[in-house]
């Protein structure tokens, strides 16, 4: 189950997608459907399928965007997190064997294309909330537990 919660930046960034995709891409996918169908024969009308395509693509998104702007919650950093791991936060954490690992926890809409962020609904964040520096923390991964060190944490 996806936890409802959102960084700011991650609404302002889903927002701007669906303003884009709506205000933008569909009316000129809309013109070029209109435009291949007044040539005729639909059928075999390559340019008109795919941009019949590509316009259901942008509804169905343009549908999972709003209804899901509706249901997030979004967060916004409060000095009385500072020296706690929450919502938001940059961690290092280490391993024994000097592995580092760099990363923000953030809602699971925005993890995806970043490399940088992991979700609030991952075993690491979980076992990382409200962990302060230097604090050890044991997470269960499919390989076993596993035991980290919390280097730094850091918030915008």
């Amino acid at each position: 189950m996806k936890t409802n919660l959102i960084t700011r930046e991650g609404y302002d960034k889903l927002k701007n997608e669906l303003d884009f995709l709506w205000k933008e891409e569909r009316p000129e996918v809309t013109k070029k459907v209109t435009w291949a169908a007044s040539l005729g024969d639909r059928s075999e009308n390559a340019d008109y399928q795919y941009n019949k395509k590509r316009l259901r693509e942008i509804d169905r998104r343009v549908r999972y965007l709003r209804k899901r702007l509706e249901q997030v919650q979004v967060v916004d950093y409060s000095p009385q997190q500072d020296g706690k791991v929450f919502f938001g936060a940059w961690v290092e954490i280490e391993n024994d064997d000097g592995e580092t690992k760099a990363f923000r926890i953030v809602g699971p809409d925005e993890i995806y294309g970043r490399n940088d962020y992991i979700s609030i609904d991952s075993p690491m964040a979980r076992a990382l909330l409200k962990k302060e520096v230097n604090d050890d923390v044991e997470v269960n991964t499919p390989a076993g537990k596993k035991e980290w060190f919390v280097n730094s944490i850091r918030y915008k």
